[in-house]
């Protein structure tokens, strides 16, 4: 179920995937005079949690619209909320790129960005089996909980992971939404930390990318010195031209009209 209504933040139009309020996402066209070859698709973060939004990532999202690309920024349920949490919000992220990828004006290939839970989300996706059905070419993860165990062992959130999953560790819904249960990924992954993340540390990553290269997996990790949690998500910031190269090595270059 797809439909469309105007938005008030300078997107184009926001499109439904499903019936609760949150199954939306708000479409932003490539800036005039670029014709992109490919769909960014925006996944914000929050810890999972009910009271972030997407709102925040609004600047992120005209970011990428500017450099050129068609951009879907995407919201779904959260911890706290009806449906939200495991497995709703994962059945919300299969759904909005299921909505995505038959859109006429939002072309494939599809690369996914996420911040913190957001990086968490699209590095989930990249394990699964279906990544490439959707036309994934790849995901960026941005300071993302990208481990779970890390997440829960440092209490990263007060415990956001354990509030997310309903459960801990070793339990079967657990398993099933950590990215580190479904190594190695089907589709390239790039991650963009910063040494000076004190939400979610550089060290969380250090598993995620070292069993997956063990495994032969196409996942590199570009660490940013002085970057906060926040830099990667600032177009005004020097972090944020990391962002863009990572998004570059998996789509084709934009083109002019």
């Amino acid at each position: 179920m797809t439909s469309t209504t105007t938005n008030s933040t300078g997107a184009a139009a926001t499109r439904s995937y499903g019936a609760d309020p949150a199954q939306v996402y708000d479409v932003y066209p490539p800036a005039a005079g670029a014709s992109a070859p490919g769909t960014v698709v925006v996944v914000h973060g929050g810890f999972w949690r009910a009271q972030y939004d997407r709102e925040h990532a609004v600047p992120e999202a005209k970011a990428f619209a500017d450099a050129g690309y068609h951009v879907a920024l995407v919201e779904y349920r959260r911890a706290g909320m009806p449906g939200g949490g495991v497995p709703g919000t994962l059945d919300d992220v299969r759904d909005v790129l299921a909505s995505i990828s038959s859109q006429p004006d939002l072309p494939k290939p599809l690369v996914l960005v996420g911040h913190s839970a957001g990086g968490h989300l699209v590095t989930w996706v990249a394990g699964q089996t279906w990544a490439r059905e959707r036309g994934i070419a790849g995901v960026v993860s941005l300071a993302g909980v990208v481990d779970l165990g890390a997440s829960d062992r440092l209490h990263l959130g007060d415990d956001a992971a354990r509030a997310f999953v309903g459960s801990g560790p070793g339990t079967a819904a657990w398993t099933s939404a950590d990215p580190m249960s479904a190594l190695p990924p089907r589709v390239p992954v790039r991650l963009v930390n910063g040494t000076d993340d004190d939400t979610v540390p550089l060290g969380v990553a250090d598993a995620y990318v070292a069993k997956a290269k063990a495994e032969g997996a196409d996942v590199t990790e570009d660490v940013v010195q002085g970057a906060d949690h926040f830099a990667v998500i600032d177009p005004n910031a020097p972090a944020f031209a990391h962002v863009l190269a990572a998004v570059r090595s998996l789509l084709p270059p934009t083109r002019l009209r």
